[in-house]
């Protein structure tokens, strides 16, 4: 990676202006990270680039943006930076600390609805922990090892990923209350329909509603759940959502009971090789503990 003749031992502070150059894109924002002058962050990394004997950064309209080199070396100062920060925290808290980053999945509506109440309960127990979200409708993140755990709505989990089922939801079709009262004496099938686009062909409300209202053809199509619960709120339509997603504080009505015979279950995720990792093993227990369901006690 560094010009080998040189023979420059890269140390800490090297580490700290790279890193800061990279956050901040400019020598202005670079200083203030720092709380150095201007003069003082572009001598510095003039310095280390012909000690490196290698540019670190391309001078642009934007800024200065970072060859590969830099954002090599900027990673491993975000390492270092979490690193110390964790020792920090283990000398103040008198206590073995739990650090790292892990790497979690689930879809935009499971975010929302179950797991941020989860999170807010015993993340600041793990100042030291990196939690690091993506929100996917699929299960190739774990699968490509983008992630470590997945929080996933499916009645048959894939056989090369372990986890525990947490439990089951349900889903009713639901409107505004306006929409509500504006409706109350239409039939189903001549509502305004919101469903889930063609990147959810297999959702369970797509499958309940082709076998129970085959002639209705959606007004609009989301490719979240998420979205839905939105439109629906809006009062552009009806939708058949998940329970979690339910309650006053959404502003949705359920127009009658759960549709019956189309649950789904919630199941919680990981890789094999990951349960050798105590961060991903502290993470899932700790979602294990916290993670609730609408009319679930667990």
């Amino acid at each position: 990676m560094l010009n080998a003749a040189t023979h420059y031992q890269v140390d800490y502070s090297d580490l700290s202006l790279v890193l800061a150059l990279v956050r901040g894109g400019t020598l202005a924002r670079a200083a203030a990270l720092l709380r150095v002058d201007v003069s003082t962050v572009f001598r510095a990394v003039r310095r280390l680039e012909a000690s490196l004997g290698q540019a670190l950064f391309e001078k642009s309209r934007a800024g200065y943006l970072p060859t590969s080199v830099a954002s090599t070396l900027a990673e491993q100062a975000e390492r270092a930076e979490q690193a110390l920060e964790a020792a920090r925290i283990g000398v103040e808290l008198g206590a073995e600390v739990i650090s790292g980053t892990v790497r979690l999945t689930c879809t935009d509506s499971v975010l929302q609805g179950i797991l941020l109440p989860a999170l807010a309960q015993f993340m600041p127990n793990y100042p030291a922990l990196t939690l690091e979200l993506s929100t996917s409708n699929d299960f190739a993140n774990l699968s490509r090892r983008d992630a470590d755990i997945a929080l996933r709505l499916t009645n048959t989990p894939p056989e090369h990923l372990v986890g525990r089922r947490l439990g089951t939801v349900s889903y009713r079709v639901c409107a505004s209350a306006g929409y509500r009262q504006q409706h109350a004496t239409q039939e189903w099938a001549a509502l305004a329909w919101i469903a889930p686009d063609d990147f959810l062909p297999d959702h369970p409300t797509v499958a309940w509603r082709r076998q129970h209202l085959p002639g209705v053809t959606p007004s609009y199509r989301c490719n979240s759940m998420l979205s839905a619960t939105e439109l629906v709120r809006a009062g552009l339509g009806v939708a058949a959502l998940p329970d979690f997603l339910l309650g006053e504080k959404h502003g949705l009505q359920p127009l009658g009971p759960a549709l019956a015979g189309y649950d789904t279950a919630l199941w919680l995720l990981t890789r094999p090789d990951c349960r050798a990792l105590r961060s991903v093993v502290t993470l899932f227990d700790e979602l294990g503990r916290h993670v609730r369901l609408p009319g679930h006690s667990l």
